[in-house]
């Protein structure tokens, strides 16, 4: 089958994606950044999920906070888990082994799938008080 090179992709004729380095996509959800890696016969993906609140700004929430931190790991979907960042920002992150060729629909579908399966997620770390930082949905966040 013939393959053609598109970006860190080799596009073959029936649409199946190999990728010939590293390949990642960024996207936003819910003012979120988030980033999907195809790797090694590995598909990941990220979510820049919130930031627990600075002790100056935010005393009182923090201990519900770090409380829900705590708590929402034993509830994360198989596969997937978060966590604390030196800088306080919370991550949650999934990765999936590929089986046989992947096309750009099977990516678009994980990108889609993550985020609508994150949604839940987001609304508890968010009522915990880990609300997005306004610059998150481009990777940077307030430091």
């Amino acid at each position: 089958m013939k393959q053609i090179p598109h970006g860190p992709f080799l596009v073959g004729t029936d649409g199946s994606l190999t990728p010939v380095r590293d390949a990642s996509m960024r996207f936003s959800w819910r003012g979120r950044g988030c980033v999907v890696t195809l790797s090694d016969g590995q598909i990941s993906l990220t979510a820049q999920a919130g930031a627990v609140p600075y002790t100056a700004e935010h005393r009182r929430a923090r201990p519900g906070a770090f409380a829900e931190l705590d708590a929402m790991p034993g509830d994360l979907p198989e596969g997937w888990r978060l966590r604390l960042m030196p800088d306080h920002r919370v991550r949650l992150e999934a990765a999936f082994d590929l089986h046989g060729d992947t096309s750009a629909t099977a990516l678009v579908s994980a990108m889609v799938s993550f985020a609508l399966a994150l949604d839940p997620y987001l609304d508890r770390l968010e009522s915990a008080g880990l609300a997005a930082s306004p610059l998150a949905a481009d990777g940077m966040v307030k430091t």
